[in-house]
């Protein structure tokens, strides 16, 4: 039996609809997070805006110039937060993984804060290198803290290493930003949010996560045969190491690179490969691309209502994500407390 019978069971037409109708979801989205904010504008505005721009206009310049790359930074940033999720839970077999549970967005923030103090006019491209080595670092320590306890590496220990090493990482930062008076710099970086996105930091991040996007996609049938078995999947021929080493490179980079951007945004890659599981069945295949459409829905719609609950005040995005998150993460850890 080939890899391709043994993936054939998965239904291929929940799949098809999940991705229209969240394609759909998401457009939808888009144009309504464009649309709303601390003032409100026409969609007919919105759509001029995008197909026949006039700099004169002040309602087309505030979409050029704030809008149009904040959205599409949401929707970005979902997507990779999302994914990377998925790819640790994939590779960890851990319903719990996420780059925000297992503390490496704490690490990423961490080596922002000390870039902050050495380098106070940081370029972008600098930090976002910064922020991934930070993201690497925390991540090769909680597996190394994780593999050297007693009973080796399991699920609940991976996420308890995790929460600790995230807990002090957070505390460092906190006072490094306290000492250094960073705190209204690190605030941003703290609650997460997008509202500090302009061109050049979308343009810096959007081919990064892209390319990787697509790479991960391309995992996916790797990813699902791993979740079969390590045994089955050797003697199907599969590097599990490659594998692995590939889904933890790209998971890195996608949450280094949306730390720098917009901050700590934790849970989304909690919460939506469990949702996409639901739609789609446990193919990565399908998971995968599914994951990012849902992340990339949810953190625009966080976004739409942090702006418009009290406008022209905003909520920090990652308040709004944690809502949701936090009650998802409760009931995961009751459901798989027998398995961890």
């Amino acid at each position: 039996m080939n890899t391709n019978q043994l993936l054939c069971k998965t239904n291929t037409k929940a799949f098809y609809t999940t991705l229209l109708i969240s394609t759909i979801l998401l457009i939808c989205s888009l144009f309504l997070a464009l649309s709303f904010g601390a003032k409100s504008l026409p969609l007919s505005t919105v759509w001029e805006a995008i197909w026949q721009f006039d700099e004169s206009n002040v309602e087309h310049q505030v979409l050029h110039s704030v809008r149009f790359p904040r959205v599409l930074a949401s929707a970005l940033v979902g997507a990779a937060f999302a994914v990377a999720g998925t790819l640790m839970q994939g590779v960890t077999r851990n319903p719990l993984a996420d780059v925000g549970v297992l503390g490496i967005n704490a690490g990423a923030t961490f080596v922002v804060a000390i870039s902050f103090v050495i380098f106070p006019n940081i370029p972008f491209t600098l930090l976002m290198i910064l922020s991934f080595i930070g993201a690497a670092c925390t991540t090769l320590f909680i597996f190394f803290l994780g593999m050297n306890a007693p009973g080796g590496l399991t699920p609940l220990k991976l996420t308890l290493a995790g929460t600790v090493i995230a807990s002090m990482l957070h505390s460092l930062t906190a006072g490094i930003a306290i000492y250094f008076e960073l705190s209204q710099d690190l605030a941003f970086w703290y609650a997460g949010g997008v509202a500090g996105v302009e061109w050049p930091q979308l343009i810096a991040i959007a081919p990064i996560i892209v390319t990787v996007l697509i790479a991960a996609m391309l995992l996916g049938k790797s990813l699902s045969i791993m979740a079969m078995g390590e045994e089955m999947a050797i003697n199907l021929g599969l590097n599990t190491k490659r594998i692995r080493i590939l889904a933890i490179i790209f998971a890195l980079l996608l949450a280094g690179v949306s730390v720098a951007a917009v901050g700590s945004i934790a849970f989304v890659g909690l919460v939506i490969p469990h949702i996409a599981r639901k739609f789609v069945g446990v193919d990565y295949r399908f998971v995968l691309p599914i994951s990012a459409l849902l992340g990339a829905l949810l953190l625009v719609i966080a976004d739409l209502v942090a702006r418009t609950i009290d406008p022209p005040k905003e909520f920090a995005i990652g308040v709004i994500v944690a809502m949701i998150g936090v009650p998802f993460f409760l009931m995961i850890a009751r459901k798989e407390k027998r398995a961890l």
